[in-house]
């Protein structure tokens, strides 16, 4: 039997008119009537229609075109299927992303993507996700869950990233290879530290020869965590991010040495305009086409009440190499 309002109403004891208000997500309903229909809702099975409405990318750092492309595939991937993806830029975990998505629960929207927001943090604030559920509003992650909630994650394989990096400069003939990493408690971060620790120990390296240093991702970030391991004799910097290794060219030249001369540098994300830079930047390519058309997929089955796979999703990245690498001088 197909469930209307009418049951709905009969099951929460209020009018059809106000399931409606609640059903279209508008104003005029008070929080205890609300959640009594969300509840009588999910008792009876009751399908909401959410074709052509809006899908909240929330996303940080937009001046970075690594977020710019995956926004703007992702609302591509969504278009034909009557969503309208938005872009909500906010940073992780911050009141800003909260607003965010209060006011589009309220307002009405089908679902949310957190594209490396509050869900890349390790104990972030768990009510933002918590209203979404309650609201029954579907969301995904990428590069990241949510604690406390099962729901679509789509990541980088970031462990592998970081093989893939080490391992080309390995190849090379450098010994001495230091991380630029994102800061502490970032999990793309956190993996990716692992990720590189376990590459440079599998091929013999001491802990003195593979150092670490944590940085904010960003150009002034990776600028400092260069400097750190300049001084620490390092011939090769691998970064977490394409932004980090602009900063790590910086430092490099301010140093008064040259890439590749004299330090090899290897990005992370796979921005196109990378391949611009001088000299043009070796990376790890996040698979961002295949990510997108994955989040999409993710989004239109969960508005349509179809049961996804829950947990994590790793897709593979690629190394694209370019001029930012050679062989250490020594060589």
């Amino acid at each position: 039997m197909k469930i209307g309002i009418v049951e709905v109403a009969e099951r929460a004891g209020v009018s059809e008119a106000t399931v409606s208000r609640v059903i279209n997500r508008r104003a005029g309903v008070s929080a205890k009537t609300r959640e009594a229909v969300e509840r009588a809702m999910a008792e009876l099975g009751y399908e909401r229609s959410t074709r052509g409405q809006i899908v909240a990318v929330i996303t940080p750092w937009l001046s970075n075109p690594f977020f710019t492309d995956v926004a703007e595939l992702i609302e591509a991937a969504l278009a034909p299927h009557g969503l309208k993806g938005v872009v909500c830029p906010a940073l992780p975990g911050g009141i800003q992303e909260r607003e965010f998505v209060n006011a589009l629960a309220e307002h009405g929207v089908a679902g949310v993507v957190f594209l490396s927001a509050s869900n890349t943090i390790e104990g972030a604030d768990p009510e933002t996700y918590d209203v979404l559920a309650a609201r029954r509003i579907p969301f995904v992650g990428v590069n990241g869950g949510f604690e406390g909630h099962d729901a679509p994650v789509l990541s980088t394989d970031d462990p592998m990233s970081a093989e893939l990096a080490v391992d080309h400069l390995w190849t090379l003939g450098h010994r001495r290879i230091g991380l630029a990493s994102g800061p502490s408690g970032n999990r793309p971060a956190d993996r990716r530290v692992e990720g590189f620790r376990t590459a440079m120990t599998r091929r013999g390296a001491a802990d003195s020869d593979a150092p670490v240093v944590r940085q904010h991702y960003t150009i002034e970030g990776g600028q400092s965590a260069t400097s750190e391991l300049l001084k620490r004799g390092v011939t090769a910097i691998v970064a977490a991010s394409d932004f980090m290794a602009l900063g790590a060219y910086r430092a490099v030249l301010r140093e008064g040495l040259s890439v590749p001369g004299d330090v090899s540098v290897v990005g992370h994300d796979g921005s196109t305009i990378m391949e611009f830079v001088d000299p043009p930047l070796t990376t790890v390519r996040q698979p961002i086409d295949r990510l997108a058309k994955e989040v999409a997929r993710s989004i239109v089955a969960l508005v349509s009440n179809r049961d996804v796979p829950r947990g994590e999703l790793l897709f593979s990245p690629e190394l694209v190499v370019r001029g930012s690498t050679a062989p250490p001088r020594r060589a």
